[in-house]
């Protein structure tokens, strides 16, 4: 007869959720002020973590901040070498706020065509995976990405040739690479949807056989954001069950908490691949040549969907049986029932991209990040009990679970 004894994750926060928490004037001349601000900020958020967002500085970066829907927030300065002073001090504020680090995130596109653009950005990962060793984080968060020039079949060619050796100087550092899922559909003005060559697990499994050809199977994990799977049209559930059923459930090791919610109108103009035509990124049959209109681009996903910050979305059990945004307590609780987790030390880490409520004011921001925190906390906590008691303490017992639940690969 087994104990009741639930386990849960930890619950942190990723710094671009209020990108200019730091103005640009006080931290450009001393970077780790960010970091800093960014803790104690966490503390009063009730946040356990962080997960640190890195970037190439705006006045560095070959796409333009006015041309992105989601800016990346440089909370990691790396323009000059994140060396072991900078680390003890950021080691003392995390001390001093009692907030802990879950990882780096840096979001970028490491198979990009240009051999010069992927170069720059492959030297900044490198420094990315050297401040990780330096504050003691055994992970990086991150996108594969794609060449735009090339097929998907060739893409896994240039993942061989171009970001297996990323894996293998993650590998000499003991780190592991969690590859974020997002298909990026609006990262260019092409018609291309699928933009992160990773971005559903029949990739992520072709992905990981190559990796086990070269040594580096295990440096290679996924960072699942359940709403790139709405995205997709697909539901957390099935998504687990079928890792679990071809024997990759192995393959999550931490989770963006991020919804999405379809917009069904949308949808029925557009369907699940956007706005094709019209969107203001083209002038004259032409790219246009103002970055800012680059960001209609982005048509391609939010003429259909917009982001959800936890806890933000209407209780929709329709919603959810159609995969049309996320049901977190079957997410959590699929977690625990699919795929092989070290509960306890498994990170949700909350993303805020809610346009409407994507503020860069901190008073007006906190109590929503708050409440996000807090609900995210207790749907985990929820689904940890029920797990506890439905399959260790009844089932020690040999009592039945009572009723159905949700099914895999049924809508």
């Amino acid at each position: 007869m087994k104990p009741f004894a639930p386990t849960f994750m930890k619950v942190g926060v990723l710094t671009a959720a209020l990108q200019e928490l730091t103005p640009r004037v006080v931290r450009d001349p001393d970077p780790d002020r960010a970091i800093e601000d960014w803790l104690a900020f966490a503390r009063d958020l009730s946040a356990s973590y962080i997960q640190l967002s890195a970037a190439l500085h705006p006045t560095e970066t070959d796409v333009p901040p006015e041309a992105m829907l989601d800016p990346v927030a440089n909370t990691l300065d790396l323009r000059r070498p994140f060396d072991a002073e900078r680390a003890r001090r950021v080691e003392a504020a995390l001390r001093a706020t009692g907030v802990g680090l879950s990882d780096i995130g840096y979001f970028d596109n490491m198979l990009h065509h240009d051999p010069a653009v992927r170069r720059k950005k492959h030297d900044f990962m490198l420094r990315v995976f050297d401040a990780a060793v330096l504050l003691k984080v055994d992970a990086v968060c991150g996108f594969v990405g794609r060449n735009q020039r090339h097929d998907m079949d060739e893409n896994l060619v240039d993942f061989e040739n171009d970001f297996v050796p990323l894996l293998k100087a993650a590998k000499s550092r003991g780190l592991t690479y969690r590859v974020e899922q997002c298909p990026m559909p609006g990262w260019t003005t092409a018609d291309a949807w699928l933009n992160n060559v990773a971005y559903t697990p029949g990739t992520w499994i072709a992905l990981h056989r190559i990796c086990e050809r070269h040594g580096v199977g295990d440096q290679f994990r996924i960072h699942y954001d359940p709403s790139h799977a709405v995205l997709m049209g697909q539901d957390t559930r099935s998504v687990f069950q079928y890792l679990k059923d071809t024997g990759y459930n192995f393959l999550i090791g931490g989770f963006h908490v991020k919804g999405q919610v379809i917009d069904a109108k949308g949808l029925a103009a557009w369907g699940y691949h956007g706005q094709t035509v019209e969107r203001g990124d083209w002038v004259a049959g032409k790219p246009s040549p103002n970055p800012a209109d680059h960001l209609n681009a982005w048509k391609k996903q939010v003429v259909l969907a917009e982001h959800e910050l936890p806890g933000t979305a209407r209780h929709d059990p329709l919603a959810y049986l159609q995969n049309r945004t996320v049901d977190w307590l079957d997410h959590q609780l699929a977690a625990r029932e699919l795929l092989q987790l070290d509960v306890p030390n498994t990170h949700l880490v909350v993303e805020h991209e809610y346009p409407k409520a994507r503020l860069q004011d901190r008073e007006r921001l906190t109590p929503i990040l708050q409440g996000s925190i807090a609900f995210v906390r207790r749907i985990d906590e929820a689904a940890g009990c029920m797990y506890a008691l439905q399959h260790e303490v009844l089932a020690s017992q040999r009592i039945p679970i009572q009723g159905v639940g949700r099914e895999p690969y049924r809508s």
